[in-house]
Formats: structure tokens, C-alpha cells, sequence
């Protein structure tokens, strides 16, 4: 079987600024993820960076990757229009795309969904329980009844989003908070999933059933088909006779 190929995408601007960040992800949260990703499945893995000429993001990059996993945060619009376009692009034409914690407001992410991607949140490091709520799901397989972070960002409703295709869990803080921690749409030809944990002055991406549920959504959303297998020959013929004239 042919390996997913899959391209993690990462500003990489808070490991570079920020000691706190950088004892934590030493090399980059995209590096945490991508190593973890290669030993849970058979994944073929690179990354990409906003400091890249084209985002690292260039069309053939894309093409040739069946599922992109995109962290941001600080730097949502200096990505640019022609990234942007192109990703979104490459979902409706079969990409999977899944974005991480702060990516709710990146520019893909908001086209895709076609709205704010708006919530609340509070940066006070409290604990998470993640509920499952849909154990049978192939994002959610190996995974128990929660999981349990000692430390993460609050993210809280509402969360303007459109509705999910698929909720597969609740997030819950101890201010009362809950979230949709863990949401699926199809758009286009393509996946896209949604997972909230991941700020990044906490270690949530060394969490191993954190990097189980990234490494089985990647596998999940992985591109099926492509736009112009399924669109070969738009202008086609009929498929039954015509009736003869009378």
C-alpha cells in the first residue's frame, strides 16, 4: 500500500520568539507532529513553513499531497491570496485538510467554512476533558471514553462555524466551558477536520493519544480521488441512443 503523503504545515514563528515555546518544541510543533505521525501509520511525511518562498505551499507541493495539517496563529494574513486559493482549490479537488487549535482562524480554514470561525477563549492553562462521542469513528479508533490534558487554552461556544458533518467530540473546562472540540465536513471532493487542542505553551502535541487522533485523521481525510479524474471529459456524450426522428 502506498503510503498518505502528508505535508504539515506550521508558522513557526512562536518556537523562534518565544523561550517558553522553543523548551517545549525545540524544533518546531510541526516537527513534534510530523515525527509522531511517521511512527503511528504509513504516512510519508514533510513539512512546510511560512518563511518558505510560497509558504512552502508551491502548486506541485500540493499536488502531491494527499492530506496538508496546518497550524497558525499570529500570522494568519501574511498568507497570501494565491496559498490560500490554492488550497482551497486542492480540498474541493480531493485534498484532506486538518487544522490544528488556532487554525480555526487561518484564511483556508475561513474560506472552506465560509464563516467568522469566531469563539471564545481564555489563556489560563487549565485542564481539559476531551469527550468521545463517537468511539466507532476512524479519527477517534484506539481512543477511550476521554482524554484527559492537564493543561490547555480554553476554547468555548459559541464557535461559528457551519454545522458539522460529523461531531466526534466535546471539549470541557473547569470554568464550564464545553467546545466542539473535534468536527468533520465534507467540501467539495475533499475532508476537512477541525481538532481544537494545541496551544502552544503547553505540551499537548507530546500527548500520545493527541498524536493518535491527528495521525487517524490524516488517514481518514486523505485524498480519494483528484478533480480532474472525476471531471476528465466534462463536455460528454450521451450515454443512451437518442430516438430516431420521425
Amino acid at each position: 500500500m502506498d503510503p498518505v503523503r502528508v505535508t504539515i504545515w506550521n508558522e513557526f514563528i512562536h518556537e523562534r520568539t518565544d523561550e517558553r515555546v522553543r523548551a517545549i518544541y525545540p524544533e518546531g510543533m510541526h516537527r513534534t507532529i510530523g515525527d509522531a505521525i511517521a511512527t503511528l501509520g504509513p504516512y510519508a511525511v514533510r513539512t512546510a513553513t511560512l518563511a518558505e518562498p510560497d509558504h512552502g505551499l508551491p502548486a506541485d507541493v500540493l499536488a502531491t499531497t494527499d492530506v496538508l495539517v496546518w497550524w497558525g496563529h499570529v500570522a494568519h494574513d501574511q498568507v497570501s491570496e494565491a496559498v490560500v486559493e490554492r488550497v482551497q482549490r486542492e480540498v474541493l479537488g480531493g485534498m484532506g485538510l486538518v487544522v490544528l487549535h488556532s487554525g480555526h482562524f487561518s484564511r483556508p480554514f475561513q474560506r472552506l467554512m465560509g464563516t467568522t470561525c469566531s469563539l471564545k477563549w481564555r489563556e489560563d492553562g487549565a485542564h481539559e476533558r476531551l469527550w468521545n462521542l463517537r468511539p466507532g469513528h476512524p479519527v477517534l479508533a484506539g481512543i477511550g471514553e476521554t482524554v484527559e490534558l492537564d493543561e490547555e487554552e480554553m476554547y468555548g461556544e459559541r464557535f461559528d462555524i457551519p454545522e458539522p458533518d460529523e461531531l466526534l467530540m466535546v471539549g470541557w473546562f473547569p470554568g464550564g466551558e464545553v467546545f466542539r472540540s473535534l468536527c468533520t465536513w465534507a467540501r467539495g471532493l475533499g475532508r476537512v477536520v477541525y481538532f481544537q487542542p494545541g496551544h502552544e505553551t503547553h505540551p499537548t502535541y507530546h500527548h500520545p493519544e493527541i498524536q493518535a487522533i491527528i495521525a487517524n485523521a490524516c488517514g481518514w481525510a486523505a485524498r480519494r480521488t483528484r478533480l480532474e479524474d472525476v471531471y476528465a471529459a466534462p463536455n460528454t456524450a450521451p450515454r443512451e441512443p437518442r430516438p430516431a426522428a420521425r
